[in-house]
């Protein structure tokens, strides 16, 4: 009725529950409340136990699945201290998109920041095409256009397609690390995907080791 209230996301969740709402009617009811919603990061139907064991086979590399919006949807221990404690991260803000501009200590950890902003917006643009009107890329991109740099870099209009890259990381535990990124696709369409990164060189090679047994001993203390 045009009243200026504000709804928490928890209220939200609990209304879509007590509805049954399918996920359309519940991502419509989040962005008609202006609010991000927490449940797809959490959960997605493609990440199936075997996906998570395959995950935890390819430690000490770093691995994730991801959707085309760039969402986190799951990650192994080694990518989990990678670029930041992605365990202190709350699930609806685990978008690396968006990462790159709201946490320091990501941002920080990518070696060449500007180009890296620059082909994710390329992309996120060119993977938005076929979810034109869907409330989830509404709110992302909503989100996204709080920040100068990422409106200078969407309103360039470019569009690129995924491919195999070398990237650098500046990791505050281990220090500099090269992979080579590689995208296994989890079915015909290009949807989510599985990110894995391989060590490009010995030094980095045993740096992501060491990431890795960090990552193990953190997992032992909880």
């Amino acid at each position: 009725q045009g009243r200026g209230i504000q709804v928490s996301a928890q209220v939200l969740d609990a209304l879509a529950r007590t509805l049954m709402l399918d996920p359309t009617e519940r991502a419509h009811l989040f962005q008609l409340a202006g609010a991000v919603d927490p449940a797809p990061a959490l959960t997605c139907p493609r990440v199936t136990p075997a996906l998570r064991a395959m995950l935890e086979q390819l430690e000490p590399y770093p691995a994730s699945i991801q959707n085309s919006r760039y969402d986190i949807l799951a990650h192994n221990r080694t990518l989990g201290l990678l670029l930041c404690d992605l365990e202190t991260v709350p699930p609806e803000d685990r978008n690396c998109v968006l990462l790159s501009y709201t946490n320091a200590e990501w941002r920080d950890a990518i070696v060449h920041l500007e180009d890296t902003r620059r082909l994710m917006a390329a992309r996120l643009r060119a993977a938005m095409a076929g979810h034109l009107g869907e409330p989830a890329w509404k709110v992302l991109l909503k989100r996204l256009r709080e920040y100068p740099a990422f409106c200078e870099a969407w309103e360039r209009h470019e569009v690129v397609v995924a491919h195999s890259k070398r990237k650098e990381f500046l990791n505050r535990l281990v220090g500099r690390v090269v992979v080579d990124q590689s995208e296994l696709w989890l079915g015909p369409e290009v949807g989510s995907r599985m990110v894995t990164y391989v060590p490009a060189d010995e030094e980095s090679r045993v740096r992501l080791e060491k990431l890795h047994r960090m990552a193990l001993e953190r997992e032992a203390t909880r």
